[in-house]
């Protein structure tokens, strides 16, 4: 069987990349693999989580390359000459044009940390989605899988998992409990399902 390559773009620690990773290595992604990681950080410290995998990786860095268009096509080069079937934004913060994701259609991912519609959209990304939802005074949040189109956290909803709000939470809590009761597990499980639609099985 012919896996699809992924490639993962990821701006910063890479804790998303490492949960795919753990569950490619357990065999929950039989129709992918991992075969890339982008950054736009030179220090990110995904490059170092993908060299502890062996998993090659490639920096566009945003001080070095500020042209957003001249960005994107060093991107979508490196993607071609890789020969990637499917790409996973896991904590990538650059915003892409509609060109780059035209390039791609149906094939981009992205995990946002909450329960999508609920903030979600420009501004809302890291620390500031949690920080929102408990100003908000929910008792519940999540996370969300979906493909990636024109609008920002606006593509098609792949999976969602819930997660409770408790008392004294504070946005670092709950970003951690976030990321670790349903960002690690719906990805993992989101990257599978897509790569064996794309397969064709």
């Amino acid at each position: 069987m012919n896996k699809i390559r992924i490639a993962v773009l990821c701006s910063g620690g890479g804790t998303n990349f490492q949960a795919i990773m753990s569950a490619q290595q357990a065999g929950m992604i039989p129709h992918g693999e991992v075969v890339l990681v982008v950054s736009d950080h030179r220090d990110a410290y995904v490059l170092k989580r993908a060299a502890m995998c062996g998993v090659e990786s490639a920096v566009v860095d945003l001080k070095e390359v500020p042209d957003r268009s001249e960005r994107e096509e060093r991107i979508l080069e490196i993607l071609r000459e890789k020969e990637i079937g499917f790409v996973v934004f896991a904590g990538f913060m650059s915003i892409l044009s509609e060109r780059f994701i035209r390039a791609y259609e149906g094939r981009i991912i992205n995990v946002h940390p909450s329960l999508i519609p609920s903030f979600c959209g420009k501004g809302y990304y890291g620390l500031h989605v949690h920080e929102a939802a408990l100003r908000r005074g929910v008792k519940v949040t999540g996370a969300t899988v979906h493909f990636v189109n024109e609008e920002c956290d606006g593509g098609p909803i792949i999976l969602q998992k819930a997660v409770e709000v408790k008392e004294g939470d504070t946005p670092e809590t709950l970003q951690k409990r976030v990321m670790r009761e349903a960002e690690w597990v719906i990805l993992p499980e989101a990257v599978e399902l897509v790569c064996k639609q794309l397969s064709g099985e």
